[in-house]
């Protein structure tokens, strides 16, 4: 495996809470924001295939065709825009 070298830079009360969750893991700091670094990537890269799979052959123009077929009646009480939204 390759690695890179990367300066980072945390709040420090970040760096401290990743300290301690490294400590009580057993591993250095280094191993263990790495570890959660791939846990995210790997999070991240689940959830970008999981909707690319839902979209299909999905294009913006079904979408927009959907909207179409969409009652235009006035939103459910409680669904409404705030006022400064319309």
């Amino acid at each position: 495996m390759s690695k890179a070298t990367y300066p980072l830079k945390l709040p420090l009360s970040v760096k401290e809470a990743a300290a301690r969750f490294a400590k009580a893991d057993g591993v250095s700091l280094n191993q263990w924001i790495a570890s959660a670094v791939a846990q995210k990537v790997g999070a991240m890269e689940t959830a970008a295939a999981f909707l690319r799979r839902r979209a299909g052959n999905a294009s913006t123009g079904d979408f927009a065709q959907m909207l179409e077929q969409v009652a235009d009646r006035s939103p459910q009480p409680g669904d409404e825009l705030p006022p400064d939204r319309h």
